[in-house]
């Protein structure tokens, strides 16, 4: 690798692949990990915080500061993803607590601290409902100065997961991500399309789990818990999920992008929550009849080269930490 690393942050609802993202992002050499951010989506916001001191101990992370952020949406309740997740978000495995303790300012204030302290423009990887990120560009705007890219899991070209067209993280939060779009920074769109796609294959996964080094152990099972066919298979394949849009800040290369004008459906009813992602090649009648719409132009993963991601992801998290990291052995 050449180059200095990119300074990061994850904003996240670590979640059972949001842990699978932070474990690839604490041990990549190319990323510069500079701060992680909690918000309720999987689970509530305190347990999100727990289970992402806990990873951060597994991945060997050094001192990165983590904060409490938004504990539900901007204007709905907060409504979990326990049913995927395990009713602690980590796949119920009962994992001790961390000694680790959350910085004591709330994530916006760690946000805007982070990003304008930086000494190169960061890339926000969002991988969670984005009501931190909508109350940071509400309220600091002057933030987006130092902001790369933001890149967030979340939205869906073709069919939704939390409703028939709406991906979960957008529609917990379909207003922040509505301002997201609004952010005035380069926005790459890493949704279902090819989220569901990056699969670890089932002997990789049982290599993990088989092992005896905690955080490959705990990334095993991870996996196993991700399993896209939910059945009984002592081998079951896993999922990378949210680690995808961290591979794809570190490799990409990787993704297949075309931009493209997104918008998110924020009405009552079945379409709440959806990205309504316009792949036409002209105009047609409403635009015709009504007038063009302005809409933010986003880079939409449509593709993904699912064997390198695989790949970057084993090797990266199974290899040594960051000789520079400071991080202790893991």
């Amino acid at each position: 690798m050449t180059g200095q690393p990119i300074p990061v942050i994850i904003d996240c609802d670590t979640g059972v692949d949001d842990a699978l993202a932070l474990l690839f992002a604490v041990r990549h050499p190319g990323l510069d990990l500079r701060a992680v951010t909690c918000v309720a989506g999987n689970t509530d916001v305190d347990q999100v915080v727990r289970n992402t001191l806990i990873v951060l101990d597994h991945a060997g992370a050094g001192d990165i500061p983590v904060a409490r952020g938004a504990a539900r949406p901007l204007i709905e309740p907060a409504r979990s993803a326990a049913h995927v997740h395990g009713q602690d978000g980590m796949g119920d495995m009962g994992l001790p607590v961390s000694a680790r303790t959350p910085v004591d300012v709330d994530a916006v204030t760690l946000l805007r601290r982070e990003i304008l302290a930086s000494p190169r423009p960061v890339t926000l990887i969002p991988t969670a409902p984005l009501t931190n990120i909508a109350l940071l560009l509400r309220t600091f705007p002057e933030v987006t100065a130092n902001i790369e890219r933001i890149v967030f899991m979340g939205g869906a070209v073709a069919v939704g997961n939390a409703t028939p067209v709406a991906e979960f993280n957008v529609w917990h939060d379909p207003e922040a991500a509505a301002i997201l779009l609004t952010a005035g920074v380069p926005i790459t769109m890493y949704g279902l399309d090819v989220f569901e796609r990056v699969q670890v294959p089932a002997a990789d996964v049982q290599r993990l789990r088989e092992s005896a080094v905690p955080r490959l152990k705990l990334a095993g099972d991870l996996l196993a818990h991700r399993d896209p066919a939910a059945s009984g298979d002592p081998t079951p394949t896993g999922g990378l999920g949210d680690a995808g849009a961290v591979c794809a800040v570190a490799d990409p290369a990787g993704l297949t992008t075309r931009l493209l004008p997104v918008e998110v459906s924020l009405a009552p009813g079945p379409s709440r929550g959806q990205t309504i992602v316009d792949r036409r090649p002209r105009h047609g009648e409403s635009e015709i009849h009504d007038g063009a719409r302005e809409q933010a132009l986003v880079d939409v993963g449509l593709d993904v080269d699912v064997e390198r991601y695989v790949k970057l992801w084993l090797e990266t998290v199974e290899g040594p930490a960051p000789t520079d990291s400071g991080a202790a052995p893991a």
